[in-house]
């Protein structure tokens, strides 16, 4: 245990100072538009990049980017309901479905014509049509990504998320949408719950209600979808693995959900799971990006931008269309 330490330490310093950044960022402007995980990538790829760090940190830092990843989606699961479902509608529910998996499909198909590796295009196309950071971050140990695929993914994808937030609104009043219209479309192509909050706040409250519930829902296909990754990913292999099949974490975050479904986690740990989680995620991001080295990425950066840039346009699209096409008022 002793040779995890100094590496796990490292990753909770620089995870630390990334929520401190996060805390300034919102005494300064009053809001968070970029995330403390996103902080913790950037400060550990710095960090990585600007020193030579001693093998010893090694252990510790793998600690920190996988298994404490794995437990903080565990813990995720317990901030999902069931009932975000029924409450959405059957009809509603069926075209975030169908706007989900096509949207993987044509991010997917967009960043290999790019030239992106299976991996990393799969990471964006993933994170893009669910919900980010977190499902890019959850389903990296499933398909077996590498901390700079993830590296990657996140810290291009969370700038165009930034820049999606902020200029939503202007759209919803240049495309003359009605506020549960516009509600329903921010909530299908914003990245994070914090995110659709955001975007959606200037317009209304309606707005707002309804930004939230679709974006619950799209949250809710993430375990589902994994799971039916890891069977894709383990019979398309020489060896199919239970391991691959339905990662541990996986069926972790099921019973959680499960369980808060059924009113059995009251709010008090429930606000503690939920905190846990994300600062669980803090510090295995933070482990990630004192995985990376700047310069792996350089060759890939532009590429990602652009993949990420027209997987987010698609999701647009589609969004529309499928808003039209169900007659949402």
């Amino acid at each position: 245990m002793l040779s995890y330490l100094p590496g796990l330490a490292l990753s909770v310093t620089v995870a630390t100072a990334a929520l401190l950044v996060e805390k300034a960022e919102l005494a300064v402007f009053d809001t968070r538009p970029i995330e403390s995980l996103v902080f913790a990538i950037l400060l550990g790829t710095a960090l990585r990049s600007g020193f030579r760090l001693s093998p010893a940190f090694t252990p510790g830092i793998n600690l920190s980017a996988h298994f404490l990843l794995e437990c903080a989606i565990v813990a995720l699961g317990a901030s999902i309901s069931f009932t975000a479902i029924r409450e959405a509608g059957p009809q509603l529910v069926a075209g975030i479905g169908v706007v989900v998996l096509l949207s993987i499909a044509t991010s997917f198909s967009l960043g290999r014509l790019l030239g992106l590796k299976p991996k990393l295009a799969f990471l964006i196309a993933f994170g893009n049509s669910i919900c980010g950071n977190s499902a890019i971050a959850a389903s990296a140990p499933v398909i077996g990504a590498s901390a700079e695929d993830v590296a990657a993914s996140i810290a291009f994808t969370a700038v165009l998320g930034v820049v999606a937030v902020l200029t939503m609104p202007l759209m919803s009043i240049a495309a003359h949408l009605s506020a549960v219209q516009y509600g329903v479309f921010a909530g299908l192509t914003v990245y994070a719950v914090p995110q659709v909050l955001a975007a959606t706040a200037p317009i209304g409250l309606v707005s707002l209600q309804t930004g939230t519930l679709v974006k619950l829902t799209r949250v809710l296909m993430l375990g589902p979808l994994l799971f039916i990754v890891g069977i894709a990913r383990g019979l398309g292999g020489r060896r199919v693995s239970i391991t691959h099949v339905l990662p541990w974490f996986i069926v972790g975050f099921a019973i959680m959900a499960a369980l808060r479904s059924a009113d059995l986690i009251t709010p008090a740990p429930l606000a503690l799971l939920s905190a846990t989680s994300s600062l669980l995620t803090t510090v295995a991001m933070a482990g990630l990006g004192l995985s990376v080295d700047v310069r792996s990425l350089r060759q890939a950066g532009g590429r990602v931008v652009l993949a990420a840039l027209a997987s987010l346009l698609a999701l647009g699209c589609l969004s529309m269309t499928m808003i039209t096409l169900i007659g949402v008022a």
